[in-house]
């Protein structure tokens, strides 16, 4: 297949996984109704059939330098075994579904590959892993703002260790002819710019996701928040003006997650979880941040429960007096993952100076390459 078509390919196919991913919850859950308590059989079975597939058809394009190939495809699925387990979940539906990456962007990686491998220098090893490391970070991001899906740099670190045993694999399906470490003209300046646009692309995914700062009130402590005290009351404003004449509609599956809706959920469920274990102190702190901050998502229209999130006033009174409030310390843990408080000006100056290096580099790279 042209060079062109083959680079088509691996865009297109980048594309369905990026988009589709909205639907991967969706096709799990169908499965788990279809066959309750065989979803991991049933997505392990088809995941070792696509494996085994893949490697007889690898193996059957074998025709010269036997040892070198064999010994790739056979790296390829170590390290890819050795990578699942070291960033497995712990959960066994959920790690089955991760393990799906290493299958789809093992087949991105060699796509990008096969595109790139007519170059025959370093680039074909660093391109199509740079490729895969960008294809995941949009993935994640783009999950992000889905109701139904979570963005993760721990996902992103697995799509990069896919790419990276996708790349093992393609180097046992097809290896370089000619192959040489020295760059040709004009590979710097790839590595450089597609390095510069992974370290953008991730950066802003950080920002959006996991950028925050303490939100401190004397009134209920110190919780995180991706939002200041005055945007967390301006939204709780806005919100509950909103909301008060058209109610919210129910979040779809491929609709725009409101990232305030969901902090509220986050200490919902840590007032309840702290209930239940009769930690009454942290209970009435995570509802007076509720109260403070996110009033609007205790009560219809504004929740996401029929019958809102609010404690009725006896409970309240109840909690109140067995928290005895004396006045100290509370730092709210609520937050599902971490949100990291970095000043973002010295992150984006990080980051600048990160890009900034890297095209320098690739000048001076592509410059010797030219002698």
């Amino acid at each position: 297949m042209p060079r062109g078509r083959l680079l088509a390919a691996a865009v297109g196919f980048a594309m369905v996984i990026v988009l589709g991913s909205p639907f991967v919850g969706a096709f799990r859950a169908a499965i788990a109704s279809a066959f309750p308590g065989h979803v991991r059989a049933i997505i392990g079975g088809a995941l070792a059939v696509a494996i085994a597939a893949a490697l007889l058809a690898a193996f059957a394009r074998i025709r010269d330098r036997r040892a070198l190939r064999y010994l790739a495809l056979g790296t390829a699925l170590f390290a890819g075994a050795l990578f699942a387990r070291a960033l497995s979940s712990g959960d066994p539906n959920t790690d089955v579904v991760e393990d799906f990456h290493f299958v789809e962007y093992g087949i991105l990686t060699l796509l990008f590959y096969l595109a790139w491998r007519p170059i025959d220098d370093v680039t074909v090893l660093v391109l199509p892993v740079f490729a895969g490391l960008l294809v995941g970070t949009l993935d994640e991001w783009f999950q992000w703002f889905i109701p139904s899906r979570v963005g993760e740099l721990r996902d992103v670190v697995l799509d990069g260790a896919a790419a990276a045993c996708g790349l093992l694999f393609s180097l046992g399906v097809d290896p370089p002819g000619r192959f040489t470490l020295a760059l040709r003209r004009g590979s710097a300046i790839s590595i450089a710019a597609m390095a510069a646009v992974l370290t953008l692309a991730l950066a802003l995914f950080v920002q959006a996701a996991f950028l925050g700062q303490d939100v401190r009130d004397p009134a209920v402590g110190v919780f995180r928040s991706r939002y200041t005290a005055a945007e967390l009351q301006s939204a709780a404003r806005e919100r509950s003006e909103r909301w008060h004449g058209a109610p919210p509609a129910a979040a779809g599956r491929v609709s725009r997650e409101d990232q305030y809706v969901a902090e509220a959920v986050w200490h919902v469920r840590r007032r309840n979880e702290a209930t239940a274990a009769g930690d009454f102190f942290g209970a009435w702190r995570e509802n007076r941040i509720l109260e403070t901050f996110y009033a609007p998502v205790l009560d219809p229209p504004g929740s996401i429960s029929p019958a809102g999130f609010r404690w009725p006033a006896a409970q309240r009174v109840d909690i109140e007096r067995r928290a005895q409030d004396d006045g100290r310390p509370y730092r709210s843990a609520a937050e599902p993952y971490r949100i990291l408080v970095w000043p973002k000006s010295a992150f984006w100056m990080a980051i600048a100076f990160v890009i900034a290096v890297t095209s320098v580099l690739g000048v001076a790279a592509d410059r010797r390459s030219r002698r």
